[in-house]
């Protein structure tokens, strides 16, 4: 398998799209921009697992996303954060 396309500590957004097939990625996510905390291995994906063996299998990262960010009302501070698991073909690099 190639070297991973992002490093941790990049800053990365999250797709904003929605397949018409089954995926992992919460709505609320989906256009945040985030930063790679983790590069979690090769695993299935879970939009193969549907109809197949979830081949080809891919990076998992898992992405830290302040939740003042994700939330504007969050009353909470901004080192509040929520850490969620994102395979590779749904980040993109952040600008």
């Amino acid at each position: 398998m190639s070297q991973p396309r992002f490093a941790t500590g990049q800053r990365v957004r999250i797709a904003d799209r929605t397949p018409p097939i089954h995926h992992r990625v919460p709505a609320y996510a989906k256009g945040h921009i985030g930063t790679i905390e983790r590069i979690c291995g090769i695993h299935g994906q879970p939009e193969k697992f549907i109809r197949g063996d979830g081949v080809p299998r891919e990076r998992l990262y898992r992405v830290s996303i302040s939740q003042t960010d994700l939330w504007p009302a969050y009353r909470g501070t901004n080192i509040d954060r929520l850490d969620i698991e994102i395979f590779e073909h749904w980040l993109e690099p952040a600008e």
